[in-house]
């Protein structure tokens, strides 16, 4: 059962399943598959993913491809030619474990992305971001198998097309296999600057200043612990597909028809974010909202979580009177961060 392969832990059986272990095996799994018009179903960490009851009617492969800086021959250490270091990644490495490791090699970049459950390969795909960092900020390029061309494909971060919770490869989701990572980090032992409030508050700084490397790492844990969002099989808090919605992007009027308290970032060409949190609690739906199995999380409003035994119909319904109850009281209308497969919100 797909269940038992995603964070969330909902989601029926695959009709096949392929453990892909190597770049061969993961290249020549999805190239064999789209050769026979078998449809196919990426799957590394499973953290991002709402899967139907019914499964997936095709093939699930697997990325369980390994390699951290020299420690696989696809992978490799070295001076980037700007400065810093490169460091490439393979596609099914742990990103939690991956960021442990840089902050341990006192490598400085991604300390702020710590215990983010998922895959590496799976970075770039949603630009992942949090406290303040971004994927797009170290990404050096993304080595890829394009499956329209039959061939491998880099790309440099230009050419990923980043923006907010997005890139080339979530707007052409059916068409790149990201095989390897390489991002350019920095040596040292103090962080990045700290550009969240919240987190240069629990270290101590002020916002735009640096401070210890592992006590970042760790203060973020702690931060995201305390919001259910690292995995812990005893809580169900952690049960779900981190935050359900994106922060929303909107135009200058919707924005200002909002209250004087709803939070505003400018997001660049006379567009304004908002909290998706902010605009949820505010509609009504606050912390352990709706009735087990499935309820906001008791924690943090953005999470839906399984509280045992939810199917992804449970899920959806949840999620779906979320998105219409904050739509009809703001008029804004919610887009879900997670993949579905074989079933949406509409």
């Amino acid at each position: 059962m797909l269940a038992d392969h995603t964070t969330l832990r909902v989601g029926g059986p695959a009709r096949r399943w392929v453990e892909a272990d190597s770049e061969h095996a993961l290249i020549s799994a999805v190239a064999e598959a789209d050769a026979a018009g078998e449809p196919v179903l990426l799957l590394s960490g499973g953290s991002n993913m709402v899967v139907a009851d019914e499964g997936f009617d095709g093939v699930v492969v697997h990325v369980a491809t390994r390699g951290i800086g020299g420690q696989a021959a696809s992978c490799d250490l070295g001076e980037a030619s700007c400065g810093g270091i490169l460091v490439e990644v393979a596609a099914g490495e742990n990103w939690s474990a991956f960021v442990d490791w840089t902050v341990s090699s006192e490598l400085v970049g991604v300390e702020a992305l710590a215990g983010i459950p998922g895959a590496v390969g799976s970075t770039p795909i949603q630009n992942v971001g949090a406290y303040g960092q971004e994927i797009a900020q170290t990404l050096w390029q993304v080595r890829t198998w394009d499956r329209q061309a039959r061939a491998p494909k880099l790309f440099a971060n230009a050419d990923c097309a980043f923006g907010y919770r997005s890139s080339r490869f979530k707007a052409e989701p059916d068409r790149y296999v990201v095989l390897g990572v390489t991002f350019q980090l920095t040596q040292g032992t103090r962080s990045s600057r700290v550009r969240y409030a919240e987190l240069a508050r629990h270290v101590g700084v002020e916002v735009g200043h640096k401070a210890d490397l592992v006590q970042v790492r760790d203060a973020v844990v702690s931060l995201r612990r305390g919001k259910g969002m690292v995995l812990d099989p005893a809580d169900y808090d952690t049960w779900s597909a981190g935050s359900f919605f994106t922060n929303p992007i909107l135009d200058a009027d919707v924005a200002a028809a909002l209250p004087p308290q709803a939070p505003r970032f400018d997001a660049g060409d006379g567009r304004v974010k908002s909290s998706a949190a902010w605009l949820i609690d505010h509609a009504g739906y606050g912390k352990g909202y709706g009735r087990p199995p499935v309820t906001l999380s008791t924690k943090h409003v953005l999470a839906l979580t399984n509280r045992g035994g939810a199917r992804a119909a449970d899920v959806v319904a949840l999620a779906r009177e979320i998105r219409d109850g904050v739509a009809e009281r703001w008029g804004v209308r919610l887009v879900p961060e997670p993949v579905f497969v074989g079933l949406s919100l509409d």
